[in-house]
């Protein structure tokens, strides 16, 4: 579709008013980054980016990433001029409102259209790069762009992902960088003298440049950005912020507050539109975006006719995940980070959309899927993936993996480097995106590696975000079950955590109990006295604690609860049968802090804890479990102290 520079212009600056309008109403927002790159924006949109507002969600659409969240009123005034459903002139008007669609940062699953929520900047590159690697991996004809500011490039984030891309030659991605110059505090120089083409010419990316607000170059360097199938792409698009703007423009008072009535109106007859009229489209603005979405409708109908000729991909049952897990020699001990091992390798057989890596760390963490190679550049048909010593990259790509589409994308690291990981599971856990997170060596028994690498407080916090389900399996049995749960669940991310040291294979344990995030994996009588509750590692530790009191007459229960989320979504009557009211003698055991588990304290006098509420030590980890009481001597004592 051929527009002239007037044409262009046009559109461009009815983007400026409306998110200018939109932002003064709601007396919120950032109208600095949408008048500044609604030029790049607009272009984009009307000659290249094939986008069918009719079908958001159209599999083989390019991606169009905003990582600046707080230029959210871009978006919306895109999507408005487009025709998304979801987005027509109410919502723009109710912007950054309760129960509005158009929410102060973009909210995938809120705003038909929006790939992914950018909120912290930086992670929107890291997304864009999982999705250009899914999309390559899968061969789609299509094409990941990201908008970004010198904000989201001053985020450490940025150079993990594009340092990862670089390595990868990862083609079918640009991104737009919008070179402004200004942040909330002032100039960038206060805080930044990169050289950002050298930066990313050190990556292996192909860095293009062009006037942000000349329509010509801006053509120039698309075109030449989607002719370039080889190597990422970088646009370094020098622009204005608060581009229009009479006195405000360049300046970082526009970044983050509303422009003032006087400002609006100066900046309505600088581009010539009527001062005395708000949220105005010319219909002409209305009909280019028009005719753009017909011609991507025509794309999204012939792709889909293509598509319905070709075989569907092959789809998994429950059953079949609980058919594929491997058994476990009753008699011998093994360390859960080897048993997730290998049942990953064996579901993988089955999940075929199973993919991801680890931090560095594969050898250890045993997270490998041994029969299906490794990415590299110029090949990414294999399903493991390097990411490096990236923690905070990875966890952003493997969510870019899975909104992409069609993978469920995982991560590995150490547990106590889960909080370089959090950024990320926390964006998937409000997007509900099925991401997976595999987190070894999971308490102190680290052992040698001091308290550094021993993580203490992390499962407590994992368990304070909303929409999360964190596993912590007590055995190997229980590590595949709990894979089954993880692939289960595609209404938010998951985490399991396994041991690094040796661990019994437990009498009593179900795939049935696992699936109710906790149950009995031991008693003595129907009606307990005594109740020990405990995750992972310390279950085992629990259950001989309790058939030694059991030997003294004392009627005991010992619950398993590999996912508190999960048992808390249970009925009353279950959790009741589980964790009966009638019993108030409770032992509680895990290798973290106690931090979370006075929902289980019915009466604090009768309860007692054996917990770390303090950082490891260095040394043997059996040397380390006797030091901090995680012994059944000390687990029984704690239990006589209730008679």
């Amino acid at each position: 579709m051929k527009y002239t520079n007037e044409q262009l212009k046009l559109a461009a600056d009815t983007v400026r008013c409306l998110a200018a309008d939109a932002i003064e109403k709601a007396k919120s927002g950032h109208p600095g980054a949408p008048m500044g790159l609604a030029d790049l924006a607009v272009s984009l949109w009307l000659k290249y980016l094939n986008f069918d507002p009719k079908d958001v969600n159209w599999a083989i659409r390019d991606r169009l990433v905003f990582s600046g969240g707080h230029a959210s009123m871009l978006v919306y005034s895109l999507f408005h001029l487009a025709g998304v459903k979801g987005c027509e002139m109410d919502q723009v008007e109710t912007f950054r409102q309760l129960g509005s669609r158009c929410a102060g940062h973009p909210e995938r699953g809120v705003m038909p259209g929006v790939e992914v929520t950018t909120g912290p900047l930086g992670q929107g590159i890291a997304m864009g790069v999982g999705m250009a690697l899914a999309s390559r991996r899968n061969g789609d004809a299509n094409h990941t762009w990201v908008f970004c500011g010198d904000g989201d490039l001053e985020e450490g984030i940025s150079h993990e992902a594009c340092s990862f891309a670089g390595n990868l030659k990862l083609g079918g991605l640009t991104l737009v960088y919008d070179s402004n110059g200004i942040t909330i505090e002032g100039s960038t120089s206060l805080s930044m003298a990169d050289d950002a083409k050298k930066r990313f010419e050190s990556y292996g990316w192909k860095v293009l440049e062009c006037d942000g607000h000349d329509f010509d170059q801006i053509d120039r360097v698309y075109r030449r950005a989607l002719k370039i199938t080889d190597v990422p792409v970088i646009i370094i698009a020098r622009t204005t912020i608060g581009f229009g703007a009479p006195t405000k423009k360049g300046t970082a008072g526009v970044h983050g507050a509303p422009l003032g009535a006087e400002e609006l109106a100066g900046l309505k007859r600088n581009l010539g539109f009527d001062p005395e009229k708000s949220f105005y489209v010319p219909d002409e603005v209305y009909a280019m975006f028009e005719q753009r979405a017909v011609k991507c409708h025509r794309l999204r109908n012939a792709y889909e006719k293509a598509r319905k000729a070709a075989p569907s991909p092959s789809k998994y049952t429950v059953a079949d995940l609980y058919g594929a897990l491997p058994s476990f020699d009753p008699a011998k001990t093994v360390a859960t980070r080897a048993a997730n091992g290998t049942v990953m390798n064996a579901l993988a057989k089955v999940a075929t959309d199973l993919i991801g890596g680890s931090a560095d760390l594969e050898p250890s963490n045993k997270t490998g899927l041994k029969e299906y190679g490794w990415l590299a550049a110029g090949d990414l048909s294999g399903r493991n993936i390097h990411f490096g010593i990236r923690e905070l990259a990875m966890s952003a790509i493997v969510n870019g993996i899975t909104a992409y589409g069609g993978y469920r994308a995982f991560g590995a690291t150490f547990f106590v480097f889960s909080d370089y990981c959090r950024p990320a599971i926390r964006l998937a856990a409000l997007m509900k995106l099925p991401s997976i997170w595999v987190f070894s060596h999971d308490s102190f028994y680290v052992g040698e590696d001091g308290p550094t690498h021993e993580p203490v407080e992390q499962l407590a916090a994992m368990r304070t975000m909303p929409n999360v389900a964190t596993f912590r399996p007590a055995d190997a049995n229980e590590t595949g079950w709990c894979w089954v749960e993880m692939l289960k669940n595609t209404a938010g991310p998951s985490c399991i955590l396994t041991t690094r040291q040796n661990l019994p294979i437990l009498e009593g344990t179900s795939a049935e109990g696992v699936a109710h995030g906790a149950y009995t994996v031991y008693e003595s009588a129907a009606h307990p006295e005594y109740l020990f509750l405990a995750s992972g590692s310390e279950v085992s530790l629990c259950v001989e604690a309790a058939k030694l009191l059991a030997e003294t007459g004392r009627a005991v229960r010992v619950v398993s609860m590999p996912c508190r989320e999960l048992f808390e979504r249970q009925s009353l009557e279950y959790r009741e049968s589980i964790v009966p009211g009638t019993c108030a003698k409770r032992i509680i055991v895990e290798a973290g802090v106690k931090f979370g588990w006075g929902a289980y304290v019915l009466d604090a006098s009768k309860t007692r804890f054996v917990t770390l509420d303090s950082y490891g030590e260095s040394g043997p980890y059996k040397v380390l479990a006797e030091h901090f009481g995680f012994t059944v001597e000390n687990v029984l004592a704690k239990a006589k102290e209730l008679y």
